[in-house]
């Protein structure tokens, strides 16, 4: 018999940039749902857009600049840089087909059953056309600048996402180059006065198009196009020679608009003189540019929803219960629990934090900020506590990517408020979501901790799903304090109790979780793990787990996202089975089930099986011992996995398809 070979790494992952944009086919075949409200279904088709977006801007960006160094190595999936770069290139360009053809076919359909259009200029009203005129007269003409292009006017930088006119002018036989980049600080979208029952609108761009000859008075306008940028939008602070990290990130902040050009998108009918002057100045290859027919950025339909005044093509208002209670702190001492979200209300989070700034019996607060809302109540409470002298230390992620500026002006407010800001750890994020009040209660210190999967975010706290955890077991205070300790000095932690953090002992307790289950597999034949979380990438896991589905243990795999690994291949995987829902809430919770012969460990965890949040974050995983709340999320998760609406089903063959009511079992 001949020797059996592994399979090559190519077949036995998946790449994860393949994988992600599987997720965002997924995210755009959301559009097409029928039971979903009109409305509903044009944000999966906008939020489909902004994560293309981002997808340049930090996947294909982090590809082309291996490519520029001169990078030809495979990487842990099996691929050459430039190969899945192509690939990925092309496959980004059909669902962009695809979305463009579901915008023009069902959801067209359906903006016209419902009277709502997007007007091109020769179909306005005469009432409509004075309006344009007037508002282009008062609101748009003065705040936009046209930007000449000569000797004495070097190309303006163009920063990402910015959508702008290359506008080809003549004067006495002399050719001219401008642009008017369009300002990001009004809506993309003017709504205009229309019918009873009708909502009509007109893009500012048409707006501007119409009146280009206001701003070249005296030239002729030989000819004009709409583009927009995408840069790339990684920063790379050499922070280990930093000495003050929040100048750091500042400074790579405020680079991003000179960024490398990854994408550049002009109109169809551009003409090829104009074109070629606009990639000159941009520096950008002609054939790397994308010739589209479409309008440019999708994500003007955001506007569109919140325009419109339509209820009726909106989800019904979820407003999620309230747990019932005078004093939170009393709350947690009975007994712990934990809220669902967006089940249930986030409000304890936020009784919990503003509670602590107002209570004379409170003398700390500690708590770490990954992305928090714009109006944040969270903010607010921990202002509040340290203008009401409690000792409030508040670590602030300021590499959370694409939060950066907002992460800056928060942590500058709070420090002006006074509190002791942290910004961070030089080479590290700090990922994990924890909370820390300590409060004198007769004559003693207790400590009350709040945990969760999700970020301190009263906006996301609505549309994701997490779960958080609130606790006044000193064991876990203890372990809280060592990790706040850890994160704010110079310290190293001692035994852990009730946590395991990242990037020091997280895989490495997971491997042993689960080597646990292949033990009582073999003895047993229960070997058995059930885990959610939103990407599954890391190839040593992977490797792990099926490793133990080779011993018989049978894995179940909730994975919203990327996932890198190929469930159901012989000799492999073929005990593993992967889900992912996508559906009205965003997926977020991450949680870890392993039966351990039938005394089930339930975890949950601020972190993915990603790389990074095992050896570039610090991330928590933490246990949730109390039986009644060990079934709670027991049933969470049996729920989730028996969802066929919004759920898919990851086959051997790499492919996502509809889950279906047979395929629901353990």
């Amino acid at each position: 018999m001949g020797q059996e070979t592994s399979p090559a790494k190519e077949d036995k992952f998946i790449h994860r940039d393949l994988s992600w944009l599987a997720f965002n086919r997924r995210v755009l075949e959301a559009s097409c749902e029928e039971r979903y409200p009109l409305f509903e279904r044009l944000k999966f088709v906008a939020i489909f857009a902004n994560n293309l977006d981002e997808f340049f801007m930090v996947r294909v960006a982090f590809r082309q600049r291996l490519i520029d160094a001169g990078y030809n190595k495979k990487d842990v999936f099996g691929y050459y840089p430039q190969d899945i770069l192509q690939e990925c290139r092309e496959t980004v360009e059909n669902l962009i087909e695809t979305a463009n053809n579901i915008l023009k076919g069902s959801i067209a359909k359906g903006l016209e059953k419902n009277k709502i259009s997007i007007l091109r200029p020769e179909e306005l009203s005469a009432p409509q056309k004075k309006y344009v005129a007037k508002f282009f007269e008062n609101n748009l003409f003065p705040i936009i600048t046209p930007m000449a292009i000569d000797q004495g006017h070097p190309f303006p930088v163009i920063p990402s996402k910015t959508i702008a006119f290359a506008v080809s002018l003549s004067r006495y036989d002399k050719s001219y180059m401008a642009l008017i980049p369009i300002p990001k600080n009004i809506p993309r979208l003017l709504k205009l006065p229309s019918e009873e029952e009708e909502t009509r609108f007109i893009l500012i761009d048409e707006i501007i198009r119409q009146n280009l000859e206001d701003f070249f008075r005296g030239y002729k306008i030989l000819s004009n196009c709409i583009f927009r940028v995408l840069r790339d939008s990684e920063i790379s602070p050499e922070e280990e020679f930093s000495q003050d990290l929040l100048k750091t990130i500042e400074e790579e902040v405020h680079k991003r608009p000179w960024a490398k050009i990854i994408r550049l998108e002009i109109e169809k009918n551009a003409e090829e003189p104009l074109v070629d002057s606009l990639c000159a100045g941009l520096d950008m290859q002609k054939d790397k540019i994308v010739r589209t027919g479409e309008i440019l950025d999708t994500t003007y339909l955001f506007e569109l929803i919140s325009q419109s005044d339509k209820p009726q093509l909106r989800f019904p208002a979820y407003t999620p219960p309230k747990l019932e209670y005078e004093n939170i702190f009393d709350k947690i001492k009975e007994k712990d629990f934990i809220t669902h979200l967006p089940y249930q209300s986030f409000q304890p989070t936020i009784d919990f934090l503003r509670q602590a700034a107002g209570d004379p019996g409170v003398l700390g607060i500690k708590i770490t900020l990954y992305r928090v809302d714009e109006d944040s109540a969270v903010i607010r409470a921990l202002k509040e506590a340290a203008q009401n002298k409690k000792q409030v230390t508040v670590l602030v992620e300021l590499k959370a990517r694409f939060d950066e500026e907002k992460n800056i002006r928060w942590a500058k407010e709070l420090e002006h408020s006074g509190c002791h800001v942290i910004y961070g750890l030089a080479g590290m994020k700090i990922h994990s979501k924890m909370s820390l009040v300590v409060r004198k209660e007769e004559n003693k210190i207790k400590r009350y901790v709040h945990l969760s999967t999700g970020n301190y975010n009263e906006k996301t706290a609505l549309i994701y799903t997490d779960i958080g955890y609130f606790t006044a077991n000193d064991d876990f205070a203890r372990d809280i304090s060592d990790v706040f300790n850890v994160i704010t000095g110079y310290s190293v932690p001692g035994r852990w109790r009730k946590v395991v953090s990242s990037p020091n002992d997280l895989r490495q307790y997971f491997f042993e979780l689960i080597d646990t289950e292949i033990e009582n597999q073999n003895k047993y034949k229960n070997g058995f793990i059930f885990a959610k979380m939103n990407s599954l990438e890391d190839a040593r896991m992977i490797e792990k787990l099926y490793e133990a589905s080779c011993a018989g243990v049978k894995v179940r795999l909730i994975v919203r996202g990327i996932c890198c690994l190929t469930p159901g291949v012989k000799n492999l995987s073929e005990n593993i089975k992967v889900k992912s829902t996508v559906g009205r809430f965003l997926e977020h919770a991450r949680v870890f089930i392993f039966n351990n012969n039938l005394s089930k460990r339930v975890y949950l965890a601020s972190s993915d099986w990603m790389s990074r949040n095992f050896d570039s974050r610090i991330e928590l995983l933490f246990e949730i011992s109390n039986e009644e709340l060990k079934t709670d999320i027991e049933e969470i998760m049996s729920a989730c996995w028996k969802d066929t609406l919004d759920s898919y089903y990851l086959a051997a063959e790499k492919t996502y398809s509809r889950a279906k009511n047979e395929e629901n079992k353990f």
